[in-house]
């Protein structure tokens, strides 16, 4: 019994740190119908800038190790709205409701990105340690609790709730999923629905590079690979959650995140074909996924 309740709470974080790198696809994809390939080489390049300026300013070793796990994350995030403002405006914007176009555009902009982490930080992998305020464990009954892990589900937990109140309740909620449905009505109300769209963009653009940072400590490392691994896992959550629904993608997550870590447990090579079976069952039972709404 200890041994499943690991497992899940294992999965639990896993799913709720995907959802991290997740969310900010499925409101891209989702919401403005573009087809973000580069997508994973910036939350990799988000990983490495918050990696490096944790490291720079003494990361775990100094007095300040805990602060500075905080002055990381921010500077992930800043890296995010600097990379989702460039690639949106520079590149994305161009290729607006041409599918085609914006696969082979943003796979340049990921191929230029992968190179660019390569080019500041070099192909070798970095070691990420926790900040000691998050290291070590804790019990429930004779289940080993780790405190980042617990960091991480309460961390995304927060997202989560900020994403569905945004998208539910707010003023800018109600003008992206007005302009989705029709952007020329908003436009004609005098709102600037480029300019709401480009925010969406750095804001999903933001979440993605704080993942990637949070990916670092959860696995003691970062390395050029990442993106392209995690990228795949993005978008299968994206798939079984439906386009466009954050709930969705959190519910997806957390059932990939579950079938990692038992799978991990069982049998490491299969966990990528599972999912993809998951996937697919669930496209075949429900072809807009679990929330997702046919248009």
């Amino acid at each position: 019994m200890e041994l499943h309740l690991t497992l899940i709470f294992n999965g639990l974080a896993t799913g709720m740190l995907i959802f991290l790198l997740a969310a900010g696809l499925s409101l891209i994809f989702g919401l403005m119908s573009v087809l973000n390939f580069a997508h994973g080489a910036l939350f990799m390049f988000g990983a490495y800038m918050g990696t490096w300026v944790y490291i720079l300013i003494g990361g775990w070793n100094s007095p300040w190790g805990n602060l500075n796990f905080f002055v990381g994350m921010i500077a992930a995030a800043l890296i995010g709205v600097v990379l989702g403002y460039l690639v949106e405006r520079f590149t994305v914007r161009q290729v607006y409701g041409n599918h085609l176009r914006q696969i082979l555009i943003t796979t340049g902009v990921m191929l230029v990105v992968a190179e660019l982490v390569k080019v500041f930080w070099g192909p070798n992998l970095i070691r990420v340690v926790q900040p000691e305020f998050l290291q070590g464990h804790f019990l429930v009954g004779d289940v080993r609790l780790t405190y980042y892990r617990v960091f991480i589900i309460l961390f995304s937990t927060m997202i989560l709730i900020l994403l569905l109140f945004m998208l539910k309740k707010s003023k800018i909620g109600v003008v992206v999923r007005a302009g989705v449905e029709n952007s020329q009505m908003v436009q004609a109300l005098g709102i600037n629905i480029r300019k709401v769209f480009t925010l969406v963009f750095i804001f999903g653009t933001m979440l993605a590079c704080i993942g990637g940072y949070m990916w670092g400590p959860f696995q003691g490392q970062v390395n050029p690979g990442m993106g392209l691994d995690l990228m795949l896992i993005a978008f299968i959550v994206v798939a079984i959650g439906g386009l466009g629904s954050v709930a969705g993608s959190a519910i997806a997550a957390v059932l990939v995140g579950l079938s990692e870590a038992y799978m991990a447990y069982y049998f490491p090579p299969g966990s990528l074909a599972v999912n993809m079976l998951i996937m697919a069952a669930v496209l075949l039972i429900k072809p807009t996924g679990l929330l997702g709404a046919g248009r």
